[in-house]
């Protein structure tokens, strides 16, 4: 009974430090983050403005989606940002640079949304921002896992998380744009 109390213990610091050592914000609007060219993506300049975020890969079933991401982002652009955050997660199918990533967005789907430098989306060395949009305790919406390539969150204009699509809604689906007219 004894070594069951410690373990118990010891499971729940562990548990406890992971989420602290990771310092989550209460708002997506105090997320800073990495750009594949470097720069920092601050997403406090996008408040009053939906935001769709989007874990993406180069080589995956779903990665002609980049080219109706771009049309989202073409037609709606004025209340809708896009960020890709490129993951090598699900079967390594993003195993560039951030260098050979932004060339190959540009080059086949000519993406102009903004893109992240690459990161993880899931297990214990998920990025802060995807343990928000995970984690019900952060985000107070709901909690998810991230199941594959192109799963997208949307963000409304207040900062509240609001919906996830599977990987197979296409960006131009009714569902989306229906979401993003509200």
């Amino acid at each position: 009974m004894k070594y069951l109390i410690v373990i118990t213990m010891l499971f729940g610091l562990f548990k406890t430090n992971t989420a602290e050592a990771q310092n989550i914000p209460a708002s997506i609007y105090d997320f800073k983050v990495e750009a594949l060219d470097g720069s920092i993506i601050d997403f406090s300049k996008f408040k009053g403005k939906k935001i769709l975020i989007v874990n993406t890969a180069s080589k995956c079933g779903y990665t002609p989606q980049y080219e109706g991401l771009e049309k989202l982002y073409e037609q709606y652009k004025d209340k809708l940002v896009i960020v890709g955050f490129p993951s090598n997660n699900f079967l390594l199918q993003e195993p560039g640079s951030n260098a050979n990533i932004a060339e190959f967005c540009k080059k086949n789907y000519g993406v102009t949304f903004l893109m992240a430098a690459k990161i993880d989306v899931k297990g214990r060395s998920a990025h802060p921002i995807y343990t928000w949009l995970t984690q019900k305790q952060y985000n107070k919406f709901d909690n998810s896992v991230v199941k594959w390539n192109f799963q997208k969150y949307l963000i409304d204009e207040k900062g509240n998380l609001v919906n996830m699509f599977a990987p197979s809604v296409e960006p131009m689906s009714p569902e989306i744009v229906n979401a993003i007219k509200k």
